[in-house]
């Protein structure tokens, strides 16, 4: 079966975008991992869908998959991506475009210069909805020798402060801490160094993707914390591999994402 699809990134992240609205395609595992393949297939680090949604009010249902060929919950790059496919292609006039996820509802705001604000929801930092194996909340946890606190954008991170990003073992830190028994749906894995009240540079180690060149909800929980833990002031640039991205924040409300979303090509490809 050939299938139509439009490759997208937000800074440097990339996805393999398909129009699913007439839920003629299926994709199992397998597929997904052949189709993010870099020599074999198109490459990517995550697969987005656009669904119906039988939500009311709600305009799409957004379906996120990895590069590993397992449904995840959020991704905040993807969503401003998203955002420009279903406005360039027709999908959708409206502004803001809302989406369900597996993990709620989310609004999607146009900018004119072709970026995207993104309301990612209200997080939590309650170990149960990451799921974190502990008794009981706190600031910061200790896992496989590594202190670190948790943040849920509708999927599971985990914020480790460091002093130099540059100097950080970033993939076995991560894959160590994943192995866990203490998190048993794995998590994001986010190294923040803090330059200022205003300002981060960060890392992030994805579930099934490995460290990206950008992760949107990444920056979003390590922001969070960062302001929960009163090291950060409420609007923050984030400095990614691939680029900036604001994120802005208040305690106890919800948290945006704006960056760029970019289109890089199209084509068909077999599944």
């Amino acid at each position: 079966m050939l299938i139509n699809f439009t490759k997208m990134h937000g800074l440097g992240n990339d996805f393999m975008v398909v129009d699913n609205l007439a839920a003629d395609v299926t994709f199992n595992a397998e597929q997904i991992v052949n189709l993010a393949n870099r020599h074999f297939g198109i490459g990517f680090d995550q697969l987005l869908v656009v669904e119906t949604s039988s939500t009311k009010n709600v305009d799409f249902r957004y379906v996120i998959y990895n590069a590993d060929g397992l449904e995840v919950e959020q991704c905040g790059n993807g969503t401003r991506c998203f955002a420009r496919f279903v406005s360039e292609k027709g999908l959708s006039s409206n502004n803001p475009i809302i989406v369900e996820t597996c993990s709620g509802i989310i609004s999607l705001y146009l900018n004119n210069d072709n970026t995207v604000r993104v309301d990612m929801g209200k997080p939590s930092l309650n170990p149960i909805d990451i799921p974190l194996l502990v008794p009981q909340q706190s600031a910061y946890y200790q896992i496989e020798g590594f202190d670190l606190g948790v943040v849920s954008i509708g999927n599971p991170h985990c914020v480790i402060l460091v002093k130099d990003v540059n100097t950080v073992d970033v993939s076995s830190i991560a894959r160590k801490i994943q192995q866990s028994k203490l998190l048993p749906n794995q998590a994001n894995i986010g190294f923040m160094q803090i330059l200022n009240t205003h300002e981060i540079n960060l890392r992030v180690y994805e579930r099934g993707s490995g460290e990206t060149l950008a992760c949107g909800s990444g920056a979003c929980a390590a922001v969070v914390y960062g302001v929960e833990q009163t090291l950060l002031k409420e609007n923050v640039v984030a400095h990614l591999s691939g680029g900036d991205a604001l994120i802005e924040y208040t305690q106890g409300g919800h948290v945006f994402l704006s960056g760029p979303a970019q289109f890089v090509f199209e084509g068909r490809v077999e599944i």
